[in-house]
């Protein structure tokens, strides 16, 4: 009877109370049903109430003490990952986003990557006594992305980059002593006391450099966490001395951040989320600024939507991949699943040799590695699984 009663509570609380309920009561409490909620049972009943019923039974209203307290509840009945679905189901349901311009809101929430993708949106309006709560919560959400992420990105990309740019003939101040001698310690004579190096490794050119990546991010609506995940990558690549990172993001418009990379947070607060799309316009500008195509990697991180001149985008591409530059598509950065996409667009990029795939923030340190070192990113991808648009 016990495990029966805990059943039909928990299809109380996923169906709600009222009438026909489901439970075989009205209202879940004791009645016909057998069983009671307990006190704070009733409080987890409340919370989904007022998210899941709120068109029935008006909801949390337009009170900020009301949502605040919300927050907070849920965050006490529910575990991290719970909240943040609920938080996100809030935002949609119930058009919290205005709400987000509250610092009593933004104390009260669960920081993370969709909710610094709102407050993106919301950047032009965020009232001066909220903005240095939204930085917070934003600083928040970059310092742990940054330390989640910025280690095997150095370590695929600058394993990468040492791995393409050793020789066996090196200048004297391009040698690689430690690789160097553990290639010759067989060659060691015990009568000189000394290694004998018959096999040279070195760099073939000074490590400052070696590869020029321009990330060029659309910064329409849809694009938004793919826009913080890119800020994170971005500035953790500009870091690395080995690289030279720029930063490029486009609406119908085109804004190069890459002066930004050395604080992500400013960054991100220099993207506008929402408007247009001007693909080829972006690629104009990326042409531009591209000083060496054989050494640069160009990844475009967009859903192919064209607002602009497709044909004249089309041709951008050609002339990009024509040129030398290895541009790479990618129609997501984040973990949110299949993106919307223009499979004709990503036909084309397809038929010119460019990869077009979404990525998952943990697959973009490796797929970087793969087009720093020139492997085919096309088998790179399907030996990880990932769905190539064709």
């Amino acid at each position: 009877m016990q495990i029966e009663n805990e059943t039909l509570k928990r299809w109380r609380l996923i169906l709600g109370g009222g009438e026909a309920d489901g439970t075989g009561g009205k209202g879940g409490q004791d009645g016909e049903s057998g069983f009671q909620l307990s006190e704070r049972e009733q409080g987890i009943d409340k919370t989904l109430e007022a998210l899941y019923d709120s068109d029935k039974k008006g909801g949390l209203g337009a009170s900020s003490p009301n949502v605040a307290r919300w927050l907070g509840d849920i965050r006490s009945y529910f575990p991290s990952s719970v909240v943040k679905i609920m938080q996100e189901d809030a935002l949609k349901r119930l058009n919290m986003k205005a709400m987000l311009t509250q610092p009593e809101i933004l104390e009260a929430i669960e920081p993370d990557v969709h909710l610094v993708a709102n407050l993106m949106s919301l950047g032009k309006v965020i009232p001066d006594k909220t903005k240095d709560t939204a930085r917070q919560v934003v600083r928040k959400v970059v310092d742990e992305l940054m330390k989640k992420l910025s280690q095997p990105l150095q370590q695929a990309v600058m394993g990468s980059l040492n791995r393409a740019s050793r020789h066996t003939r090196p200048k004297l101040n391009e040698m690689d002593w430690n690789t160097t001698i553990r290639r010759n310690l067989k060659h060691y004579q015990p009568d000189y006391k000394m290694i004998i190096p018959e096999v040279r490794i070195g760099y073939g050119r000074k490590r400052k450099g070696l590869k020029e990546v321009v990330l060029c991010l659309d910064q329409s609506g849809s694009m938004g966490t793919s826009v913080v995940y890119s800020g994170v990558f971005g500035a953790v690549m500009a870091s690395l001395p080995a690289i030279t990172t720029k930063m490029v993001v486009f609406d119908t418009a085109v804004v190069d951040l890459t002066e930004e990379l050395k604080d992500p947070v400013d960054l991100l607060f220099g993207v506008q989320l929402g408007g247009g799309t001007d693909i080829q316009r972006a690629l104009t500008y990326c042409q531009q600024i591209i000083t060496r195509p054989n050494d640069t990697i160009l990844v475009l991180i967009t859903d192919l939507y064209e607002g602009g001149n497709e044909e004249e985008m089309r041709k951008r591409m050609a002339g990009l991949v024509g040129a030398g530059v290895q541009l790479i598509c990618l129609l997501a950065l984040n973990d949110d699943g299949a993106p919307s996409y223009d499979h004709a667009n990503a036909a084309f990029l397809a038929s010119i040799g460019v990869p077009v795939f979404a990525c998952t923030p943990d697959l973009f340190p490796d797929m970087m590695a793969a087009a720093i070192s020139r492997q085919d990113v096309f088998q790179w991808a399907a030996g990880q699984g990932v769905n190539v648009a064709k």
